[in-house]
C-alpha cells in the first residue's frame, strides 16, 4: 500500500439513500481501552460527547487486558448513550444514522460496539456506518474551527500505528511512510516500563523527560540515512536496555530526556 493511492468509501447504500444535509450522527468508538460516545450535528457541528477511560482498570497489570477492557465496554457503552443523548437534548428520534469504529483495534472491544451500533440502528430504523479507526484519526483535524484544506500531509501516531499519510480527499489516501516494527507510542510505553514507570508509561515517560538533559546520551535516529520516509523504533528501545544496563548511577531523567528526544 506504500506509496499507492488507496480509495476508501465507509458509506453504504443504505446511507446514500437515506442521506440529508441536516443529520444527526451518534458514534461509538469502542476499539481499546476507552469509550467514546458523541453526537455530531452537520449544521451545529459536536452537540456532546463523553468519554470514559480505562487507565484505573489496567494499571495493576501494566497494560490493556483485553478481556477487562471488552467487559468494561459492555458496562459503560449503553450509560454513556443515554448521558449524551440527555447532553445534547435529543432523542432516539432526532438521530438520522450510527457511526461506529470497526478497527483496527482489540477484537472483543470493537464487537461491543459493533453489535451495539447495529442494535440500535435496527431498532431505531436509521442507517449503520462502520468507521476505519485511523480513517477517523485523519478526518478528526476537519472538525476543528481552523479545518485543514485538501491536500494535506499527516501524522499519523496512534498506539500500535505510526503512519505519514497523504491526505488527498475523503477516502483517497496515500501511505507516504510506515512503521517497519514498532511504533512510536510503543517504544514511550515499554521504555517506561523499563524505568518502572506506572501505566500508562508514556505520557509519564515525556512529562519527567522535560526536566531531563536530552544531550547526556547519544541515541540513534533510525532510518534517517536511508532513502524513504518509514519508520523504525525497536532499535532505540534495545538502546535504552543497554543504556540502563551500563548506566545505573545515571538520574533516570536524564536517560528519560534523552530517550524521548530521539523518539
Amino acid at each position: 500500500m506504500r506509496g499507492r493511492t488507496r480509495k476508501s468509501s465507509r458509506i453504504t447504500n443504505e446511507m446514500q439513500n437515506s442521506w440529508n444535509p441536516n443529520m444527526r450522527i451518534l458514534g461509538i468508538e469502542t476499539s481499546c481501552d476507552e469509550t467514546g460516545i458523541a453526537i455530531y450535528d452537520s449544521e451545529q457541528g459536536l452537540l456532546a460527547d463523553a468519554l470514559h477511560s480505562q487507565i484505573a482498570l489496567h494499571a495493576d497489570y501494566g497494560g490493556v487486558v483485553p478481556e477487562l477492557a471488552s467487559r468494561d465496554h459492555v458496562r459503560k457503552t449503553l450509560p454513556l448513550i443515554r448521558q449524551v443523548l440527555a447532553d445534547a437534548n435529543c432523542t432516539a428520534d432526532d438521530i438520522n444514522g450510527i457511526a461506529f469504529t470497526a478497527g483496527p483495534g482489540l477484537v472483543g472491544a470493537l464487537l461491543v460496539g459493533c453489535a451495539i451500533g447495529r442494535s440500535l440502528a435496527w431498532a431505531w430504523d436509521v442507517p449503520a456506518v462502520e468507521v476505519h479507526h485511523m480513517e477517523g484519526h485523519l478526518l478528526a483535524p476537519l472538525l476543528e474551527d481552523d479545518a485543514p484544506a485538501f491536500p494535506f500531509v499527516a501524522l499519523l501516531v496512534s498506539g500500535g500505528h505510526t503512519l505519514l499519510v497523504a491526505v488527498k480527499g475523503v477516502g483517497e489516501y496515500e501511505i507516504l511512510g510506515d512503521t517497519l516494527d514498532d511504533a512510536a507510542g510503543e517504544a514511550f510505553d515499554k521504555t517506561a516500563k523499563l524505568l518502572g514507570l506506572d501505566y500508562p508509561g508514556g505520557p509519564a515517560l515525556a512529562k519527567l523527560a522535560e526536566s531531563g538533559d536530552p544531550t547526556r546520551f547519544r541515541f540513534p535516529r533510525p532510518m534517517t540515512n536511508r532513502p524513504g520516509l518509514d519508520f523504525s523504533f525497536s532499535g532505540l528501545k534495545t538502546f535504552a536496555v543497554n543504556t540502563v544496563s551500563e548506566n545505573t548511577d545515571t538520574p533516570q531523567k536524564i536517560r528519560r530526556a534523552s530517550c524521548r528526544e530521539r523518539v
